[in-house]
């Protein structure tokens, strides 16, 4: 994710160049500016007849356009902006379920408290390997034996929620907690595990197909006709204007592109790994358990455009 003063537009502009998404979309316009080219020569020195379109129709296409443009990326960011809310939710459940067992363990259990914060660290991990479909066993902090039930289970995030049950049971067997705390650790449990259904939803269901189609496809048509429309009025100058046009078309599709997915490692996406790795920073913290420092550092910001 791409970290910025929102006031510092010179700054901004200055890193342009540096995202992926940027780069294809001026070699797409580039593309256009070429077509451009060969349609005004074509047009304007062999004196072939242009596509009489009425500009009215040629305006009329373009507010459907817009239109669609404005509910495709407004789509797009709705499932950015999920992503993060809930995000923000886990962030804050696995600090509460932490601050809960920090009020309930003795302070010497320190074996105890390394287990838990252990636990409740690996889950945003597992959920942010399950999202990119890399779950990465070594990152982990957890005894074989629990390591070994999380490769074998076909959710570990889920396995992780059943271990961290079952333990809290086993205290409450122990009459090391009342049944009363149960109260107080399932909203915690029920939210993680919420977390990770909504996640789960916005990975695997993308935009339909059908609508990208349609809306890639118009704006094809829109571009390739839009020369002939501005050429006996611009001549030569429809060739900026084509590709002005065409670069904020196409910029906010493959924006929108990006960002509908916002679990992935694009630019723009969100940083989960710095916000799993922040989250076990605060639950050995609140847990009092010693995270050594080259742990800690990942959970800096990845990238930043003012430095």
């Amino acid at each position: 994710m791409i970290v910025y003063k929102a006031g510092d537009w010179w700054r901004a502009l200055w890193h342009f160049h540096t995202s992926s998404v940027i780069l294809l979309l001026l070699r797409r316009v580039a593309l256009v500016g070429v077509y451009n080219i060969v349609v005004a020569l074509v047009v304007l020195r062999y004196h072939a007849v242009p596509i009489q379109l009425g500009r009215e129709y040629f305006s009329f296409l373009g507010i459907m356009l817009s239109l669609l443009l404005v509910f495709r990326t407004n789509t797009a960011y709705d499932r950015y902006y999920e992503g993060r809310r809930v995000w923000g939710q886990l962030v804050s459940h696995c600090r509460g379920l932490a601050i809960e067992l920090n009020a309930i363990l003795p302070r010497d259990a320190a074996r105890s408290r390394a287990y838990y914060a252990a636990l409740i660290s690996n889950f945003p991990l597992a959920l942010k390997g399950n999202l990119r479909n890399n779950v990465r066993f070594e990152q982990f902090e957890a005894t074989p034996d629990i390591i070994g039930r999380l490769q074998a289970a076909d959710s570990p995030t889920i396995c992780i929620l059943a271990v961290i049950q079952e333990s809290i049971e086993q205290l409450r067997q122990a009459q090391i907690i009342d049944p009363v705390h149960l109260l107080a650790f399932k909203p915690h449990l029920l939210g993680m595990m919420e977390v990770n259904g909504v996640c789960e939803r916005i990975k695997s269901t993308p935009i339909p197909f059908s609508y990208t189609f349609f809306i890639k496809m118009f704006i094809t048509l829109f571009i390739g006709i839009m020369p002939f429309v501005l050429l006996a009025s611009s001549g030569y100058w429809m060739i900026p204007i084509t590709m002005v046009g065409a670069y904020i078309m196409l910029g906010l599709v493959m924006i929108a592109e990006e960002i509908e997915q916002p679990f992935g490692t694009d630019s723009n996406d969100l940083p989960i790994t710095q916000l799993a790795h922040k989250i076990r920073v605060s639950v050995h913290d609140v847990l009092s358990v010693e995270l050594p420092h080259f742990k800690k550092v990942l959970a800096a910001p990845p990238y930043s455009v003012v430095r």
